[in-house]
């Protein structure tokens, strides 16, 4: 396999990060998997970031709004993923700050309205337990799942 030059490596990135958001590490990984040398690749995410091409609040920012309300998914979810990306935790923390509870309360009260249709149990304690397990494993935190299920009769659920 022919090694890629830098200038190439640049515009295929460049080109990339025209169509979406992308932080540096995808950037990174991706230069990794086409054998760029190490110090081509520091040299082109600097570049990337200069030109505005690469900017990990803004992808952050575009993540964290496409997963809540694309995806649905919770806090915890969506914390973990911008980790696994190696997005700065200062960062992490101030994009997550910026979703209100009430647009998690928004996305979870008709996934919580829609499973509880489905979800087959022998008490309304054995279901709201399944309800509370499937909403963690969407990523929602306890605070949040409570509001959920804190009504008194099953009509106001369902509003």
């Amino acid at each position: 396999m022919k090694e890629m030059t830098e200038q190439e490596a640049y515009l295929r990135l460049a080109a990339l990060c025209a169509q979406a958001e992308h932080c540096q590490y995808e950037m990174m990984e991706k230069m990794h998997r086409w054998e760029v040398p190490d110090e081509v690749r520091y040299r082109v995410v600097e570049r990337l970031m200069k030109e505005r091409f690469v900017d990990d609040e803004r992808f952050a920012r575009a993540f964290v709004k496409d997963k809540v309300h694309y995806n649905k998914w919770g806090r915890r979810k969506v914390e973990q993923a911008l980790w696994q990306k190696h997005i700065d935790e200062a960062v992490r923390q101030r994009v997550l700050d910026e979703v209100d509870d009430e647009e998690y309360l928004c996305v979870l009260r008709p996934m919580l309205r829609q499973k509880r249709k489905t979800t087959k149990a022998n008490s309304e304690y054995e279901l709201n337990g399944k309800l509370i397990k499937f909403a963690i494993s969407r990523g929602f935190t306890m605070d949040i799942i409570r509001q959920c299920m804190e009504v008194d009769d099953e009509d106001a659920f369902l509003e």
